[in-house]
């Protein structure tokens, strides 16, 4: 089975001439369907980096990049913009927009998908709201909503769309324990439930354990993880 992100000896640098300065260094990283793998090690390591490559938000420079068997390596914005399409996005700031309520929010994930009535992307929200626990909070509005009802909003605009992936930075950053550990299993539930994958950035070593595979980064490389994170 074809891995759904495949990494082959992947360089990036940021700046040029003078400035320029290599942030990741001979990447190699297979990631299969299904899988929960979350990017570990100290900040200015280039975790986000590497995750914004490969949910085609920058284009990679060196080396190979191929996202469900499409190549991201020097990607055109038009082909990232394909890409991107396949994917859910949940960050540290949830990025929900204040002017609408949660229902408004969540069906933003359906808004780029053709073929799909006012009626059903209403319906599907709605569905994904109560899934996430939020069925009674469909006409809330962000500053109406807690912290980690905020977080399970933007859970639920990323995953509405029944995405193949699910990028996630820092998704428990600004939530107290409790919150944290609901949010992720909420998102390891529902990405078992759709089949998809994960691929979560995080300096929460309380939430290591719901990994099928931790990766551990420091200094642009792939290395292996101090005992302490290893052991989780």
């Amino acid at each position: 089975m074809e891995p759904v992100i495949s990494i082959k000896n992947l360089d990036h640098y940021f700046g040029h001439g003078q400035l320029r300065k290599q942030v990741l260094f001979d990447i190699n990283l297979d990631i299969n369907a299904g899988e929960i793998i979350i990017m570990t090690g100290p900040s200015g390591s280039g975790k986000t980096t590497l995750l914004t490559m490969a949910g085609g938000l920058r284009s990679a420079q060196f080396g190979s990049l191929q996202v469900l068997g499409r190549e991201l390596c020097k990607a055109s914005a038009k082909q990232l913009t394909l890409a991107r399409r396949n994917n859910g996005y949940i960050f540290q700031a949830h990025n929900l927009h204040g002017s609408l309520t949660a229902l408004q929010n969540v069906r933003m994930g359906l808004e780029l998908q053709p073929n799909i009535s006012p009626q059903e992307m209403k319906t599907r929200s709605a569905a994904m709201l109560e899934l996430v626990g939020l069925g009674n909070r469909l006409n809330y509005y962000p500053d109406d909503l807690s912290g980690g009802q905020k977080q399970r909003v933007a859970i639920a605009r990323a995953l509405v769309n029944h995405p193949k992936i699910v990028l996630a930075d820092e998704p428990t950053a600004a939530l107290d324990s409790k919150s944290g550990r609901d949010v992720v299993n909420l998102m390891q539930t529902l990405a078992k439930e759709q089949g998809c994958t994960i691929l979560l950035v995080t300096h929460d070593n309380r939430i290591l354990d719901i990994a099928d595979h931790i990766v551990y980064m420091e200094d642009g490389k792939l290395a292996d993880a101090p005992a302490a994170v290893a052991a989780g």
